[in-house]
């Protein structure tokens, strides 16, 4: 945003200097403008980053780094999130890193109760898709696919973002683009529920109801894998739980499902807990973002990469690097849907 700002500084001075005769032609300066208003720039690079959260590969020192701003989501203040991006022949990769003080990974875990039996841990206040504390982080982008959400370019998310329908029971909307044929590519990092992924989803225009529960949001199909809830056919208690050895507080907030065994409640106590989520990796168009990620020090590290060109409906593609393609951006703390935002959109281009 800095940068941004900077850039309208700087052709504001030439414009005017221009039209009084100090300057002779102001395209350079308008050309710079331009550059700067891309925002996210995007590196060649012979080889690839490894995804593994480290960023410690030599391209992330040569690509240029951006800082979008993001504010009033729950549980998080003001946050500064930094991106850089390189590509491949072929592949994308972006690096994204926010501080976040807390790792948070208990989402809805299941806890023993004095009694024998066991419970989900709610959010109290919850009152409807809305936890703030049994949850985990998480971060999504959302972009245009074939430039098709009107505005985008200028109101970012906020074109789509938490509408409300008449009985809606959601205290943060749902959300759902305005006019058929909208879509959007959604990019959504779940710490907990995604494997060695970044959970590839996308937007339309359907509007919340009793049968579209989810509204406009759905994933992209997949022919397997994925995650899916830690409970019992009555609904009374977990259905798995790690297969030998493994800590009973309820870390690390997920169970493999290669390492899924039915659940045997003789081997816990009272205050025992258990992950609410077992999780795989999505195969097919659902997993097609391919992400590694750690969190240490207060801060979360995030590198993730993707075809240019996946062919499928449900997503963007980066078919004309000489092409503009704009992106809004995301980041929860440890809530599901009370995530803060950044204000305006971000533009990004490929260097040629």
């Amino acid at each position: 945003m800095k940068i941004m700002k900077l850039g309208f500084l700087v052709l504001t001075v030439t414009l005017v200097l221009s039209i009084v005769g100090w300057l002779p032609n102001a395209e350079p300066a308008i050309a710079a403008y331009a550059q700067d208003d891309a925002g996210l720039t995007s590196m060649p690079v012979a080889e690839p980053p490894v995804l593994d959260g480290l960023a410690d590969d030599g391209v992330w020192a040569d690509a240029p780094a951006v800082e979008v701003s993001t504010r009033r989501g729950a549980n998080a203040g003001d946050t500064t999130i930094t991106l850089q991006s390189v590509y491949s022949e072929d592949r994308v990769y972006f690096l994204i890193q926010w501080d976040d003080p807390t790792q948070s990974f208990l989402r809805s875990p299941w806890e023993m109760q004095a009694d024998g039996t066991w419970a989900q841990l709610k959010d109290p206040e919850d009152k409807g898709g809305d936890n703030n504390v049994w949850y985990e982080d998480k971060l999504a982008i959302i972009w245009p696919i074939n430039n098709s959400i009107a505005d985008f370019e200028y109101d970012g998310c906020g074109v789509a973002c938490h509408r409300s329908s008449e009985g809606d029971p959601k205290p943060y909307g749902n959300k759902y683009t305005e006019n058929e044929g909208e879509m959007g590519d959604i990019w959504h990092w779940k710490s907990v529920r995604n494997l060695n992924q970044m959970h590839d989803q996308y937007l339309d225009n359907t509007p919340y109801s009793a049968d579209t529960p989810e509204a406009g949001r759905h994933s992209d199909p997949s022919d397997s894998g994925g995650y899916h809830n830690n409970i019992n056919e009555d609904k009374t208690a977990p259905a798995f739980m790690p297969a030998g050895d493994f800590p009973h507080d309820g870390s690390p907030g997920f169970i493999l499902e290669s390492e899924a065994v039915p659940f045997d409640p003789s081997v816990f106590q009272a205050g025992d807990r258990l992950p609410g989520i077992v999780i795989s990796e999505f195969v097919g168009d659902g997993g097609d973002i391919s992400a590694g990620w750690t969190w240490a020090d207060g801060m979360w590290t995030l590198e993730i990469g993707r075809a240019l060109v996946t062919g499928s409906e449900f997503d963007v593609q980066f078919d004309d690097l000489a092409a503009t393609y704009y992106f809004g951006i995301a980041n929860f703390d440890n809530a599901q849907v009370r995530h803060s935002f950044a204000r305006d959109p971000m533009a990004f281009v490929f260097q040629q």
